[in-house]
């Protein structure tokens, strides 16, 4: 075990300059898993998004925490590294490890956005100070590097040569893992959660294979990058093809709901079994529990968190040909990306679903494996990531 010469524990400070919901538990995750060190959080709310990437140095700086001596700097992608270390001169030779949940140069546009380079130059600045870059999938970290290649190529001069390179020189994939508890045991496998008062199955279900409604879960923020337009899409492909289904929605909502799901709501209210944000982790694990298939129409999904625990909680997953999902699952669980053609895209992806309401037929698909996302998988892997930064091996 990796120690300090006088055999205390190394000190961490860990930095959540927008502390969403995955980030949260992410360094709670990582926290809780590694006690050999001894950690203190800095954490901001997750609002006002661009006061927050452009503003936490500033905010931070008075904070009696970086006036103190670290082992090592573990701070999320939304934290202006450079900027910290600049202002805290006794933390310029600490070293640093950069966790990237998701880079500003691949979030798709939106016209609720204003066009700015400074989110892209606050990750591009703090990968250029940190020791070591970590990403939470492949997708992630070639985004990043290809982004920051194109932005070079707009800047007039002034581009350090090698700097592209000695960025993916130091930077690893290493993803944020499951909760152990989302896993399914042999036991649970193959059971269906009904809701207090609810019977959906006897003892003897296996889903697929009776006429009861297939579940379809989806869970994401309720934001245009989720693709929630393509959602009702598909839903309404379902319905025209007399699919019998009943819906599942989860996820964190904010002050306006999308169109597309109050139409959901709406249209579809006679099929929905849930229709909001879980009240508790438990309630969200019994969701999952209870869905036969989870349904991604993300544009955006740096590592599809939320779909590998619901995989690991048992259901098929059926998503997009697109970002993250094709390093994570085989093609057969994939839908075309047709782009903007939504009315195309919706058919390929309720044929999918169509084949698993069925029940049976070589085109049903089975629960893939995603147990080397788990927490037992990973942390391991973080424990010696940690040390290595540390020692300045990383």
């Amino acid at each position: 075990m990796l120690n300090t010469p006088s055999f205390r524990k190394p000190r961490i400070l860990l930095l959540s300059a927008y502390d969403a919901g995955s980030h949260r538990r992410w360094r709670e995750q990582v926290v809780h898993s590694q006690p050999e060190f001894e950690w203190h959080v800095l954490s901001l709310s997750p609002r006002f998004f661009r006061w927050r990437i452009r503003g936490n140095a500033l905010t931070w700086l008075n904070e009696p925490l970086l006036k103190e001596a670290w082992d090592l700097l573990l701070v999320t992608s939304m934290v202006d590294l450079a900027s910290i270390r600049g202002f805290h001169p006794n933390l310029a030779a600490t070293p640093a490890l950069l966790y990237m949940h998701e880079n500003q140069f691949a979030y798709p546009a939106s016209d609720d956005q204003h066009s700015s380079v400074d989110p892209q130059m606050v990750n591009l600045y703090s990968a250029i100070a940190a020791d070591a870059v970590v990403f939470n999938s492949e997708w992630n970290q070639r985004s990043f590097l290809n982004g920051i290649q194109k932005l070079f190529r707009r800047l007039p001069d002034g581009i350090p040569q090698g700097t592209l390179e000695r960025l993916a020189g130091k930077s690893c994939v290493l993803p944020v893992p499951i909760d152990d508890h989302a896993f399914i045991n042999e036991a649970e496998a193959g059971r269906r959660y009904p809701e207090p008062g609810e019977h959906l199955w006897g003892n003897d279900h296996q889903p697929g294979l009776c006429s009861s409604p297939l579940r379809i879960l989806w869970a994401a923020r309720w934001e245009y990058d989720k693709g929630p337009d393509r959602l009702l899409a598909i839903l309404q492909e379902l319905d025209r093809r007399a699919v019998n289904f009943q819906v599942c929605i989860l996820g964190e909502s904010f002050r306006k709901i999308p169109e597309a799901l109050a139409s959901i709501r709406e249209q579809f209210s006679h099929r929905l079994v849930q229709f909001g944000y879980a009240s508790s982790r438990t309630q969200y694990y019994g969701w999952l529990g209870s869905a036969d298939v989870i349904l991604s129409t993300a544009l955006h999904e740096f590592q599809g968190l939320a779909v590998l625990e619901a995989v690991a909680a048992g259901c098929v997953p059926i998503a997009p040909e697109r970002e993250v999902y094709p390093e994570l699952f085989a093609s057969e669980y994939l839908y075309p990306d047709c782009g903007d053609d939504i009315p195309t895209e919706a058919a390929y992806a309720a044929a999918l679903i169509e084949n698993q309401a069925a029940g049976t037929g070589p085109k049903r698909l089975t629960v893939p494996d995603v147990q080397r996302f788990s927490g037992g998988a990973l942390m391991p892997e973080y424990k010696a990531l940690l040390a290595k930064t540390i020692t300045g091996s990383a």
